[in-house]
């Protein structure tokens, strides 16, 4: 038998390294190119062009000290190499390739930064240009969970529960408005900013949850996009102290984020709500997540419904452990949700809340309900809840199917191996 060649194994690792790398600085590269060349399409060319680069060179080179840096000053040179080439006015791509050769270094691009921006931050600006009124809200989100998360267009397609060609052409017609109406890039004043705020909140949410629960690959959470979300949100309720929806997203993501240790064990598997060691929840998130819904409240927007998920975030904090959980509040606070913000996934959360409070048949009937949801057909959370309500009730065979149809629907490999188990566990010995 032949011996493995060493060097493949080096090239699967700096795969791996760039991979990683690529999720984690793949949203400050593009916001700092959009920043330069002002054109999102092109910006995110020239970001994957240095990912190329990087996957060309590094297997030689080694991994660089600060791969974040080098793939900016690879952008930045690639940047210069398109505009000394482009057909445009030659004197005006001078003029820009000369600024870009001077912005090696972080401090270059900080005296470069307007001073009269209240935020000073490349990733706020880029997802308030995702967030334009030239686009529709659905292609702001997508357009945003793109650039700021890195994800793959069908990972964004699961997320909206929506066919992948849709966000395809979302995408690709959002860069092109985007381009065609010289969106400035900067974060907006006065009434234009009140008006793209809840866009915004939204695409920082769907990053969150996005980072809080993989939509696929083989890790049950990216703490990074979690970490990302929390920031850029703290980053708005200091631009927006008096909106109270904007410390109730704020409430909701710190109070989530609180139990990112207890929800993977030793072997990166997924551990669920009721199961987690509560001891492991982070207090200091609790604390800070029931102070900013606290300041919701005070606002006047308890019902908004950010602040009311907030609230049902702030049962479970609460409750020291599960059993002490208050479901009955968690299922009223879900039916006032389901009429602010109603949809098939609030009465479907609402529908496990009820099955706790009330029995299995309750919440089962509630399932059944919205069963034929057209936008639910290729959901894998309805058939795992409907099999978890099964399972409850004795009916185990039918649970089984539920579970093994929702493993087939996941793309995430952590959750699939789980509800394979789930449905393994509901076979006859």
């Amino acid at each position: 038998m032949t011996p493995p060649d060493p060097r493949l194994a080096g090239h699967v690792d700096i795969r791996r390294t760039v991979d990683a790398v690529w999720r984690i600085e793949s949203a400050r590269l593009i916001a700092g190119l959009v920043r330069m060349v002002r054109d999102v399409g092109l910006a995110e060319e020239l970001a994957q062009d240095a990912l190329v680069a990087a996957l060309e060179r590094w297997p030689a080179d080694g991994v660089p000290d600060n791969p974040g840096a080098w793939l900016m000053a690879t952008a930045k040179h690639r940047a210069i190499d398109r505009l000394r080439r482009s057909k445009l006015i030659q004197g005006k791509h001078d003029e820009l390739a000369y600024a870009l050769e001077h912005q090696q270094h972080d401090a270059d691009a900080k005296v470069e930064t307007s001073l009269d921006d209240p935020i000073g931050d490349d990733l706020l600006r880029l997802v308030f240009i995702a967030c334009h009124p030239v686009l529709s809200t659905d292609a702001q989100v997508a357009l945003t969970l793109r650039l700021l998360g890195g994800l793959a267009t069908d990972e964004i397609a699961r997320a909206f529960l929506v066919p992948e060609p849709t966000i395809a052409q979302r995408i690709v017609r959002a860069k092109r408005a985007l381009a065609d109406a010289r969106v400035p890039f900067e974060v907006p004043r006065g009434d234009a900013l009140v008006e793209r705020m809840s866009s915004v909140l939204a695409v920082v949410y769907l990053v969150f949850n996005e980072g809080y629960a993989a939509t696929a690959g083989d890790d049950w959470m990216r703490p990074q996009l979690c970490e990302e979300a929390l920031r850029l949100g703290r980053v708005v309720a200091g631009l927006m102290p008096r909106e109270p929806e904007v410390h109730g997203l704020l409430a909701l993501m710190e109070i989530q984020a609180s139990r990112t240790h207890a929800r993977v064990g030793p072997a990166g598997e997924p551990v669920l709500l009721l199961d987690q060691d509560r001891a492991r929840w982070d207090r200091l998130l609790i604390r800070r997540g029931l102070a900013a819904l606290e300041c919701a409240e005070k606002l006047g927007g308890a019902r908004g419904p950010y602040a009311l998920q907030a609230a049902i975030a702030a049962c479970h904090a609460r409750a020291l452990t599960a059993a002490e959980t208050d479901w009955a509040r968690i299922a009223a606070l879900y039916a006032v949700l389901a009429q602010v913000a109603p949809s098939p996934v609030v009465e479907l959360n609402r529908a496990v809340a009820v099955s706790m409070a009330a029995g299995p048949a309750a919440g089962l009937a509630l399932v059944d309900a919205i069963a034929a949801e057209p936008t639910l057909r290729h959901y894998h959370l309805l058939p795992s809840v409907r099999g978890e309500l099964l399972s409850r009730l004795g009916r185990l065979p039918e649970a089984r199917i539920e579970f093994e149809r929702a493993a087939e629907l996941t793309r995430n490999e952590r959750e699939r191996n789980l509800l394979r188990a789930r449905a393994a566990a509901c076979t006859p010995a």
